[in-house]
């Protein structure tokens, strides 16, 4: 029995069951590989296949998250890729960003929001063919740089509370790009910093009836079986490869943004 409300319930069949397992072996390899947590997968997915509501399927994505997460971090932390208190500032930051986003969700934009999004990958793609991580790289901590990791954890939590993207879609193109992070560290400590925002999220979705349990425990499980694989093939990758393999994913997460901005216009 899940806390989702009653009328959004799905029956528990074999094709539900199925359709969570197979979201979740594909968000848990995209989270290893790429650092994120895979709720630009799971989403989408739940809403499609399951016919989710977005709020419902935000909520349960959020969840699986965590499990996801913490087996990408053990992962990443086995090579020395996890740096801990970059990963505690920006959780910090994205706790306090995610309370702004939420008080500003009514009053900006939606459509604007998500132009502006896309921009900003657009820039970041452009980057990461210019810069390419060295794997010996490791982010100095400074009192300058903390500061600027607790803003970047505040612009994070703003755009997940706006428009529910952030995660490593935003933080590891920026840890590469401006704190000198390899690619591999970037990600490991993006994966840190999900899960204590992600327990957050989810705690309150959970107050709200926002998570079906059953479907998260079920995407997560099934995730944890490939992140690590996900987070090991990240290590076999040339840099640049990894570069342009999180470049096309970007191109994906970009698409998606740029039509929900196209259909919310025509409303």
């Amino acid at each position: 029995m899940t806390d989702a409300p009653a009328r959004l319930l799905r029956p528990r069949t074999p094709a539900f069951i199925l359709t969570c397992i197979a979201t979740g072996l594909l968000a848990g390899l995209l989270s290893g590989l790429f650092g994120v947590g895979g709720g630009t997968v799971i989403v989408p997915l739940l809403v499609l296949f399951l016919k989710f509501d977005q709020r419902l399927a935000a909520g349960t994505s959020l969840a699986a998250i965590v499990p996801t997460a913490a087996v990408g971090v053990i992962s990443y932390a086995v090579h020395g890729s996890v740096a801990l208190v970059p990963a505690i500032l920006l959780a910090v930051g994205a706790v306090v960003g995610a309370q702004i986003g939420t008080w500003l969700l009514p009053k900006i934009s939606q459509t604007a929001l998500r132009w502006g999004f896309v921009a900003f990958i657009v820039v970041v793609i452009a980057s990461l063919f210019f810069v390419i991580p060295s794997r010996d790289a490791h982010i100095e901590v400074t009192v300058v740089t903390g500061i600027a990791l607790v803003v970047v954890g505040v612009f994070t939590g703003i755009m997940a509370g706006l428009i529910g993207v952030g995660g490593g879609v935003i933080v590891v193109p920026i840890l590469v790009l401006l704190f000198g992070a390899s690619d591999l560290e970037a990600k490991g400590t993006s994966l840190l910093f999900m899960i204590p925002t992600a327990l957050s999220g989810t705690i309150g979705n959970l107050r709200r009836k926002n998570v079906d349990l059953v479907a998260a425990a079920l995407v997560g499980v099934a995730a944890c079986t490939t992140t690590a694989l996900g987070a090991w093939i990240a290590t076999l990758l040339d840099p640049f490869v990894a570069n342009v393999l999180f470049a096309a994913f970007l191109v994906f997460i970009g698409t998606q943004m740029a039509m929900k901005a196209v259909r919310g216009r025509k409303r």
